[in-house]
């Protein structure tokens, strides 16, 4: 009977996007795709104080925050180590990119991009500097590698030079259920301060390389507004400067059934990405029924096949017509809401958590 830990030492819940969904969506169904085997997660902090990602899976708390990034990087290459040997473990899965390097025992890791080297501005520069050391470390170390799309395979050979022969692609789910009812447009348009007329979502990280600056650019001439949930970051002042005058209401955190509020008003959802690993928000659009216009760059194009209408990322004109294109056309906006909703029903979680573990068996062969 295999012992199986999950190294999720980087999720800091509401604070890590798109890797947090991955695990929370994966890990639960991992025991049901091997039942044979024993699992424990290794965790920091606010993890830990959580009821547990899956039913009868222990939970090993490390002491350190995982917001605190180089602290919690310190603690995976030394005491996580440590309780790996005490676990007595057959293979480690390090979910987030990074792998303590001196454990023994084989190891998988799932590496979600590198965009730290397509874009070194996405990141703080000491994360940045951090990440050129360990995550080519990591994909050495490695038995097998994890990544969510071909093209993080291509990248994985271009940018640290990692054949195929050591990656499994293991496309993730349709990002995040839909867990809270969503709140009433009305009450969602006075709290938030949104206007009449139609909305335009994105909903995305506000880093330099989701390219939201160009977006910002072209929503002005559109008689729409554009709404941009989330989290804040160092960008949101330049950002909040570039779109002086122009038809966008930033929202801030907001709850859950906020965010579904959003999406049930919102006309269409935009994701002008320049680089993704995956590209979670164009799936979670589509299988809530919102028509979605996408870049055509990296993943992306890899996700949406031919559900999304796809843009040169880097044209602003090209990003305005699109959203014009779903704001005046209800016929194209109801064919891209049924194959939306048909190509987010080819990803799940329970595929994911069987490709995994596939992983798994190569790695201990």
């Amino acid at each position: 009977m295999p012992r199986v830990g999950l190294n999720l030492l980087y999720l800091a819940p509401g604070d890590t996007g798109g890797t947090e969904t991955y695990a929370r969506g994966l890990v639960p169904r991992l025991p049901e795709a091997w039942p044979e085997a024993e699992w424990v997660v290794f965790a920091g902090e606010e993890l830990a104080s959580e009821p547990p990602l899956a039913d009868a899976v222990p939970v090993v708390r490390l002491p350190v925050s995982s917001r605190t990034r180089v602290r919690r990087s310190a603690v995976e290459q030394t005491l996580l180590a440590g309780a790996i040997v005490r676990a007595r473990l057959d293979l480690l899965h390090s979910l987030g990119t990074t792998t303590p390097l001196l454990a023994p025992g084989p190891q998988v890791v799932t590496i979600h991009d590198v965009i730290y080297k397509r874009h070194p501005d996405a990141h703080p520069g000491v994360l940045t500097r951090g990440m050129e050391v360990l995550v080519p470390a990591a994909a050495r170390r490695a038995q097998r590698i994890i990544v969510p799309s071909e093209s993080v395979a291509e990248d994985l050979q271009t940018y640290l030079g990692v054949g195929h022969e050591k990656v499994d692609v293991v496309p993730e789910g349709p990002g995040a259920e839909p867990v809270a009812t969503p709140s009433a447009e009305d009450d969602l348009r006075a709290r938030l301060g949104l206007p009449g007329g139609p909305l335009v979502l994105a909903v995305s990280a506000r880093r330099p390389h989701k390219n939201l600056s160009r977006l910002i650019e072209a929503m002005r001439g559109v008689d729409a507004t554009l709404v941009l949930p989330g989290y804040p970051t160092a960008f949101d002042e330049e950002l909040k400067a570039e779109a002086a005058g122009a038809p966008v209401v930033f929202a801030g955190w907001v709850s859950d059934g906020d965010l579904e509020g959003l999406y049930a008003a919102a006309t269409c959802m935009v994701f002008p990405s320049l680089a993704e690993g995956f590209g979670l928000p164009v799936l979670e659009a589509m299988r809530r029924g919102v028509p979605v216009a996408c870049s055509s760059t990296t993943a992306l194009g890899e996700v949406a096949g031919d559900a999304a209408l796809t843009f040169d990322p880097e044209s602003v004109d090209a990003i305005r017509s699109a959203i014009r294109t779903l704001l005046g056309d209800p016929a194209e906006r109801e064919r891209l809401v049924g194959r939306g909703r048909a190509r987010a029903a080819e990803f799940s979680w329970a595929d994911a958590a069987q490709g995994t573990v596939a992983s798994y068996r190569r790695a201990l062969r």
